[in-house]
């Protein structure tokens, strides 16, 4: 009975305000778009600016979560990261001195090459010394090929450290609490010296400067509104009166529904509606839970 009552007093009120000429389609109340906050990392909260009506910015760094740990896990991935890629073999270095050798006996096999056409060496001394030249050209081969796996090893665990290294970073900075939106802080959930866990809870903040309200309308009422139509938004203000808005329907149900359960008389809770939002710039007058009417005039 006490609902039925409020209801039909804000009813009186906003009909006794509207001019002779206007006529109520719909009510309903202010709402906003709503973001809850929640952690994204595990540690104690070391700050968090998140009083109640407190205006923030997108991106605004509103606290921050202990990330000593990460930190120093980071440092460590790193330090053995440096250390593992300090192991990579130089490759020219290590086969300079096969190269060398390589040289010097490709200069013999052209000198006892000129010998054996003078008739001056045997074509023994040119066999030797084509064996040693083949002989150093495959161990610079082999050494290379080891070198270079030994390298490419290298490489993979030194990549698989900069993904754990990446993954900590982006731990750490999720350590950070940002705002998501521009907005006013609603309602905070924690305070500096909790202990945060992943998905808890922080604050909730909404976009007040564009709001809108939320109504219901019938069928019959439904084919002579569409989705971007101009319309009159009448808000109640209790003994202030009332001021008038214009707002743009932005949203329509695809589907019927049932009067919501505030209504209370049988007749209406049967009867099927529409929900609607109308959204409207809010002049800084406008406040979430306030009753609005939708008015048309004849």
């Amino acid at each position: 009975m006490k609902q039925i009552l409020i209801t039909c007093l804000i009813l009186v009120t906003l009909v006794s305000c509207t001019s002779s000429e206007d006529i109520i389609i719909a009510e309903g109340s202010i709402e906003s778009i709503e973001v809850i906050v929640g952690a994204e990392g595990n540690g104690c909260i070391l700050s968090l600016h998140t009083e109640e009506g407190t205006i923030v910015s997108k991106g605004e760094i509103l606290g921050k979560i202990d990330d000593q740990q990460l930190v120093l896990k980071r440092q460590q991935l790193i330090s053995t990261q440096q250390r593992i890629e300090s192991q990579a073999p130089d490759i020219e270095v290590q086969v300079a001195a096969l190269e060398e050798q390589l040289s010097y006996a490709k200069s013999e096999k052209s000198r006892i090459s000129s010998l054996v056409t003078a008739n001056a060496a045997s074509n023994k001394q040119l066999d030797d010394i084509n064996t040693q030249v083949k002989t150093l050209e495959l161990q610079i081969a082999a050494q290379r090929l080891t070198l270079a796996q030994s390298t490419a090893s290298i490489a993979h665990e030194s990549a698989s450290l900069s993904f754990q290294i990446a993954q900590l970073d982006d731990q750490i900075t999720k350590c950070i609490i940002k705002s998501p939106i521009d907005g006013v802080v609603l309602s905070s959930y924690a305070h500096a010296g909790e202990l945060a866990t992943i998905g808890r809870t922080l604050f909730k903040v909404a976009d007040l400067k564009k709001v809108y309200l939320r109504a219901y309308i019938t069928a019959a009422q439904l084919t002579r509104l569409k989705l971007g139509d101009t319309i009159k938004v009448m808000v109640d203000y209790g003994e202030s009166g009332t001021r008038n808005y214009e707002g743009a329907i932005s949203w329509i149900s695809e589907k019927a529904e049932f009067t919501p359960k505030t209504v209370q008389t049988q007749d209406e809770r049967a009867a099927l509606v529409y929900a609607i939002k109308v959204s409207l710039i809010n002049d800084g007058y406008l406040k979430l839970g306030m009753y609005g009417a939708i008015v048309e005039g004849n």
